[in-house]
């Protein structure tokens, strides 16, 4: 299986939700319980640093097993912190040591004017 590509905008100093349900070819939810997902934003592919890291363990992300389902979610804080311009990610769910990147793209984070 080869990841997705999504590409999205995300605001900068607000809150970000992104859902994402992970189908199989006949559009059947897939089930994800007991799974782990992690997401990082970089600079570009080369970076040593992510920017943004969203994952189960740092509450990131929650899955809704039976359903297939994503919820990606970042504080107005986080957001805030991220400078803007274009970036890359990629979200990668595990089980069993068996690691699947299911989306991937670029990232666009349009910068805030309100600071108040």
């Amino acid at each position: 299986m080869t990841a997705g590509i999504y590409n999205f905008t995300m605001d900068q100093g607000s809150n970000w939700d992104l859902n994402v349900v992970y189908k199989d070819a006949n559009g059947n939810p897939i089930n994800l319980t007991g799974y782990t997902a992690a997401m990082q934003l970089r600079q570009n592919y080369n970076s040593d640093t992510a920017v943004l890291t969203l994952s189960t363990s740092n509450g990131g992300i929650t899955i809704t097993g039976a359903q297939g389902k994503l919820v990606l979610s970042a504080t107005a804080i986080q957001t805030g912190a991220l400078d803007a311009g274009f970036y890359v990610y990629d979200l990668e769910i595990t089980s069993g040591g068996v690691v699947t990147r299911l989306i991937q793209g670029q990232v666009t984070v349009a910068g805030e004017v309100t600071r108040v």
